[in-house]
């Protein structure tokens, strides 16, 4: 073991399965550096996470389950990270690292939910869960896009994964001659699929449409830059003592199609059932690499045993030495004696085996002890019990509380062995009513946003953090296709007034960057779908035109807004609003306390929807 504590630099990419590598098989895909990193790491290969994006990043980033952290679906006021959790970030910066943190957080974009509220110095994000999400900047494209650096959104140069990389790089070297913790959580290959011709074209006569050409192009986007961080680092002469970790966040999105019962019927999933979102191992079961020379951890071996993303946290604390090891008690455990050669690790070439969804050795477990590890789905506003869960030992899937799976004889999950384990289905019962009672303490207490205070003087609240009534999966205008759309839905936001004052309030259809009246849409071919949203090839013509300049948003419908009301803390206010009004602006006396924030918009002849955008600042 070195004497200095080693850096980390830990890389985490968005939608991306298991099969989406060419290491793991994929017939068509080519991700030679990630192949690379691959071939000389400690590979976890029954790792698990979370099969979504923002529940996968709660896990990960506190060691426990998501669903106690508060973080169980995207949006919808449920993927804010409760203020209360210690963060990864957090443990190394109070161990003296710089940590920094590049590309997509997905954990809450007011305070006291944002990156820098939560361990990170260094801050370049877009927001939501996705480039042109709601609380994103409003336009961003993916490219030349304004990204939040901890203060404001400022305009950065290039393709977005290319600024994270960039960025990261940045970071590094500022800090190279002390430890550091650098996140780089890419958005892509998450929808919508875009990326320059040189990147998809090649893949298009090997795909069956389209789509799937430019997610294979993200990836290769990816990889080209994983290759170029790592020589980077060897060139620095860093790599010897960094921690290099790459991991994805949750099954396929865009690399194979499934049918009804979540069977693969085109594209590659290394042997498995399902992609993003399902309770099947191809929802949850992904990729994880960890490359460390310095730590005798730069050898390809497989560890076979179950492990998940709650169990990293403990795991760098223990190999970073980092302090306030006991502060939390964690529901994963630290994965270090696996780690270390012997124990449940196969060396050699795991490629065919990946490839035909065959785990690695079972031999040599030492005394790692057997254990259940839960996940599931919960895209509601409270989560409902058994539902789209799966129980997971090395051995057996118990999914919905009622299909049983051996998962290294059938890894596709298609023979339901459960009427013949009646006394493996009890067991496995059992352990995940004990996980629910644990997870389940605090799902009805809020997750306020701060109004007022020294971290929220001033903040723009938008239709993402929405929360509603019912108990059906509900989506509110969580992207900006949406609020183009004119999308007719209602909610209200959970808040916390910090200091009881006077504040203003400016309730908006269209973010004050579009600066647009709130009756009025907007020019353009009309609002296209989020998930079409298409580029244009250029042919480089006389007039300098490229094939990013015509990347186009679509334009937006108006809508025939009367009057706009505000209702907080007990006060409900009303008025007009003009033809001419970009804002409808309220002030009010409020309160100190939590409570709930709604608003509307009436139409004329009837109807409502919610202000896609409040900004609140206190008045002096």
């Amino acid at each position: 073991m070195p004497e200095v504590r080693p850096n980390v630099v830990f890389v985490l990419t968005d939608d991306q399965g298991y099969g989406d590598l060419s290491c793991h098989g994929n017939p068509v895909l080519k991700t030679p550096h990630i192949d690379a990193l691959h071939d000389v790491s400690v590979r976890l290969t029954d790792y698990h996470v979370g099969p979504t994006c923002a529940p996968t990043r709660a896990g990960l980033l506190t060691g426990h389950y998501a669903n106690s952290t508060g973080v169980w679906r995207t949006s919808g006021g449920r993927s804010l990270l409760r203020a209360d959790e210690v963060s990864m970030a957090d443990y190394f910066r109070r161990s003296g690292y710089a940590t920094g943190i590049f590309g997509k957080w997905h954990l809450g974009d007011n305070f006291p939910y944002r990156p820098q509220d939560r361990g990170f110095e260094t801050v370049v994000v877009h927001g939501g869960g996705g480039v042109s999400q709601t609380p994103d900047y409003w336009g961003n494209s993916y490219f030349d896009d304004r990204y939040w650096d901890g203060a404001q959104f400022r305009q950065y140069e290039g393709y977005c994964t290319d600024v994270w990389f960039r960025e990261g790089l940045t970071f590094i070297e500022r800090n190279r001659h002390r430890p550091f913790f650098c996140y780089i959580p890419t958005n892509a290959p998450h929808a919508p699929h875009l990326v320059e011709p040189s990147y998809c074209d090649p893949y298009l006569p090997l795909t069956p449409h389209e789509p799937r050409a430019k997610f294979y192009g993200m990836i290769a986007r990816i990889d080209e830059n994983v290759g170029g961080l790592r020589r980077w680092l060897m060139e620095m002469g860093l790599e010897e003592n960094t921690i290099f970790i790459f991991m994805t966040d949750n099954g396929s999105s865009g690399g194979l199609d499934v049918d009804e019962e979540h069977f693969v019927i085109n594209g590659f999933n290394a042997g498995m059932r399902g992609k993003k979102a399902p309770e099947y191992d191809g929802g949850h079961r992904v990729p994880f690499f960890l490359h460390w020379p310095a730590g005798g951890l730069d050898r390809g071996r497989d560890v076979d045993r179950l492990t998940a993303n709650i169990d990293i946290l403990p795991t760098l604390i223990e190999l970073c030495d980092l302090e306030g090891a006991g502060e939390s008690e964690f529901d994963g455990r630290s994965l270090v004696p696996l780690l270390r050669e012997g124990n449940g690790q196969k060396e050699g070439d795991t490629s065919a085996a990946a490839a035909s969804g065959e785990r690695g050795s079972t031999e040599g477990r030492g005394d790692w002890p057997e254990r259940a590890i839960v996940t599931d789905t919960q895209r509601l506003p409270r989560p409902i019990r058994w539902r789209r869960s799966a129980v997971m030992t090395d051995r057996w899937r118990l999914v919905n509380g009622e299909e049983l799976y051996a998962i290294k004889e059938d890894p596709e999950q298609r023979r339901d062995l459960a009427g013949e384990n009646l006394d493996v289905v009890a067991e496995l019962f059992t352990a995940y009513e004990a996980w629910w009672e644990k997870v389940s303490t605090q799902f009805d207490e809020e997750i306020p946003i701060a109004i007022g205070g020294p971290g929220a003087f001033r903040l723009r609240l938008n239709t993402y953090d929405w929360r509603n009534y019912h108990d059906e999966e509900w989506e509110g205008a969580w992207n900006q296709c949406l609020v183009r759309q004119g999308l007719i839905c209602k909610g209200y936001w959970e808040v916390d007034v910090v200091e009881a004052g006077r504040y203003r309030f400016g309730l908006r259809r269209w973010p004050e960057e579009e600066d647009a009246p709130i009756v009025s849409g907007l020019a353009g071919d009309g609002p296209v779908s989020w998930t079409e949203l298409r580029i244009d090839s250029g042919d480089g013509t006389a007039d300098g035109e490229t094939w990013k300049d015509r990347i186009q948003w679509g334009g937006g419908v108006a809508l025939p807004v009367q009057r706009a009301g505000i209702a907080i803390a007990g006060e409900e206010a009303w008025t007009e609003v003009g033809p001419e009004d970009k804002g409808a602006v309220f002030e009010l006396e409020i309160p100190a306390g939590g409570t709930h924030l709604q608003t509307w918009f009436e139409l004329e002849g009837g109807g409502a929807l919610g202000a896609y955008y409040v900004y609140i600042e206190k008045v002096t």
